[in-house]
């Protein structure tokens, strides 16, 4: 489709940005994140899914006090 637009920048002058390639790199990255972004978090849930995958095997087995630690943020820093 975007070859079909180079044809008219004869007549329209500003569609000639698309005979560079770094435009149309731009506009290939651009919708690669934009796939990504939208279909990136299902593929990533399906494929858990498939492949038997739940939460980490820690978090399943860690004794009851650990829990009382979560959200803080002392990892050996100092006080």
């Amino acid at each position: 489709m975007l070859y079909a637009l180079v044809s008219f920048s004869d007549q329209i002058g500003p569609l000639n940005v698309f005979r560079y390639i770094t435009f149309r790199t731009g506009g290939a990255i651009m919708t690669a994140l934009l796939f990504v972004f939208l279909f990136g978090p299902a593929i990533i849930d399906l494929l858990r899914v498939k492949q038997g995958k739940g939460p980490a095997p820690s978090a399943r087995t860690a004794p009851k006090t650990h829990f009382s630690k979560k959200g803080h943020a002392d990892h050996g820093a100092g006080s």
